[in-house]
């Protein structure tokens, strides 16, 4: 298959994917997002934030790997007041980051909710997160802000926030933005989480035919970062 005719078969292969990744996000699965090769080059395993489990945490350092974060809207973090963490670190370590792949860190606070007890547990982790998504989507109707954030969380923690670009895709494409941009259009609040998928040989990113191969087996869905842009930016 060539010219137009192939165009649109692939097309409808980019939008069934994305499709089924909005089906997925809304109940409550994980989707593997591959960004770009010539940005981190690395899968993701993302959930919508509100549906992690202890479960769902386990999968998470076992399968994935990498570091658990939790992605949240702009809005929502200027709404609690979550700084960019460089901002807050008074050390010459800080704010100058010549990132190969961005021009800055999306790094906010790392934080336990304050019903945990050391925070790192499966169960503490998936209840940070999970209480993270709530306040994310209060914040956005207006009903929580630093104060109420402050009594809830701790900082530092053991869940990494991540704060997004203002304009989502528009502004940036990392894993942080592809994530926020499925659960918006899943009608989601606005929190995502995000784990690095690692080669156990290697111990670099898991390649792609490795992640591919990985979602086919356990029936969850695999998509391209460029079917994410093309369709939700």
């Amino acid at each position: 298959m060539s010219g137009r005719a192939g165009d649109l078969a692939d097309d409808a292969v980019a939008d069934d994917a994305v499709d089924r990744a909005i089906r997925a996000f809304r109940d409550g699965q994980p989707v593997l997002v591959h960004d770009f090769d010539d940005r981190e080059g690395e899968t993701d395993i993302v959930y919508p934030a509100g549906a992690v489990t202890a479960d769902a945490v386990a999968r998470l350092r076992n399968d994935a790997g990498g570091l658990v974060c939790a992605a949240l809207s702009h809005d929502a973090a200027v709404a609690m007041d979550l700084p960019f963490l460089d901002d807050t670190i008074d050390h010459p370590s800080a704010g100058s980051h010549e990132l190969g792949y961005d021009d800055r860190s999306s790094f906010s606070l790392p934080v336990n909710h304050r019903d945990t007890f050391t925070g790192i547990p499966d169960a503490d982790r998936a209840l940070t997160i999970t209480e993270l998504a709530s306040a994310a989507e209060a914040a956005l109707a207006g009903d929580y802000g630093p104060e109420e954030f402050a009594a809830d969380f701790r900082a530092p923690g053991h869940v990494n926030v991540l704060r997004a670009a203002p304009g989502l895709l528009a502004d940036r494409q990392g894993h942080t933005e592809l994530g926020l941009a499925l659960a918006a259009e899943a009608g989601l609040p606005p929190a995502v989480v995000v784990c690095e998928m690692l080669d156990d040989e290697t111990g670099h990113a898991l390649p792609k035919a490795a992640a591919r191969d990985y979602a086919t087996r356990h029936g969850f869905v695999y998509v391209d970062g460029d079917q994410l842009v093309e369709r939700l930016r």
